[in-house]
């Protein structure tokens, strides 16, 4: 049975520009899917065509249920969508921002106000609640942004980027939220740069690379592609490398010297092993023996990193593609049936 946002050979074009050819995507109601990518890759034009701003050129798109394009105001009902950047109205306060998107979804005045209140105190907001959007920190103006996105609590989140320009300390909030919203039922489609965000948040991982998706699993199932474990140490001297270097080739997978790699400048040796934590101890027991004192030793694993560089061939980069619209902008088109058209430069 198809989950909550469901896409089959989704394809835009934009002149010569192939955003999209021929993605598909599942995610099961209540998961999150985290959609990985280099810059330009598709990401954000997906997340346009599945939440009505764009149509597609071909293939189908079904989010709760209904269709985007023979149903598009229903399927704006039933999301909530932050874009990249933070969209609110500066001449507004926060409280107002949000209860006018409470009011465009149509809900009654006194639960909006209700709704703005409980949501500017999560987003540590409320000191700031009855301040005009304009006198907002960048980082200030993201959470408004955000908590515009979930006023009306959707069934079907998109989140383009969410986290870009928040501190370390609201970013930690803000994954929070979504931990609570994806254990309360809700479905989240989620594009990020941030590796980590995605090796907590997500489910299942799809990485979509010249509008297709390359790759797809679970984080674990992704790293295990990449390859496995590695050791690696960090020498104090210089001169007990060649000792060291041996050492681990003791224990790493080829032999004969050619399962360590040695960076000189940094004294670290690193070699792939199998054997996890019983092997590390061993290793650290051997080069005891040998006198080599060590800065640094550590059973590393592969990150998302290492899978993102391993599949596109070169690491993350924040700003992919230009907002994919706006929670305001979202409710708006709830309201009034508006779509969106999209252009080239749009999506690129």
């Amino acid at each position: 049975m198809p989950g909550a946002i469901h896409a089959e050979g989704l394809v835009k074009t934009f002149g010569e520009v192939r955003a999209l050819d021929g993605v598909d995507l599942d995610v099961p109601e209540g998961t999150v899917l985290g959609l990985l990518g280099p810059n330009g890759a598709g990401k954000t034009t997906a997340v346009r065509v599945l939440t009505t701003l764009l149509e597609p050129d071909a293939g189908t798109a079904v989010v709760a249920g209904i269709d985007v394009c023979e149903n598009p105001t229903a399927v704006r009902r039933s999301i909530g969508l932050s874009g990249q950047f933070a969209a609110v109205d500066e001449y507004l306060t926060g409280r107002e921002n949000l209860r006018m998107v409470g009011r465009l979804y149509q809900m009654p005045a006194r639960e909006a106000k209700r709704r703005a209140d409980e949501l500017l105190e999560r987003f540590d907001l409320a000191h700031a609640g009855d301040r005009t959007a304009k006198t907002y920190s960048g980082g200030m103006r993201r959470r408004l942004d955000l908590a515009a996105a979930l006023v009306v609590r959707p069934p079907v989140m998109f989140m383009d980027e969410p986290t870009t320009g928040l501190d370390p300390r609201n970013r930690q909030s803000l994954w929070e939220v979504i931990e609570d919203l994806v254990a309360g039922g809700t479905t989240l489609l989620l594009t990020t740069q941030y590796l980590e965000e995605a090796d907590r948040l997500a489910h299942d991982i799809a990485v979509v690379d010249h509008g297709r998706v390359i790759a797809r699993g679970t984080s674990d199932q992704l790293k295990a592609r990449t390859g496995g474990e590695r050791i690696e140490v960090v020498v104090h001297d210089p001169a007990h490398i060649p000792v060291a270097r041996a050492v681990l080739d003791r224990h790493g997978h080829t032999g004969g010297g050619e399962g360590c790699t040695v960076e000189q400048h940094t004294r670290k040796l690193t070699v792939p092993v199998t054997g996890g934590a019983k092997l590390l101890a061993e290793v650290i027991r051997e080069l005891d023996a040998e006198g080599i004192e060590i800065d640094d030793i550590g059973l590393r694993r592969p990150t998302l990193d290492d899978v993102f560089i391993s599949l596109t061939g070169h690491a993350t980069e924040p700003g992919d593609e230009p907002a994919a619209g706006t929670a305001g902008g979202a409710a708006h088109d709830a309201a009034t049936g508006a779509g969106g058209t999209g252009t080239e430069e749009d999506d690129r």
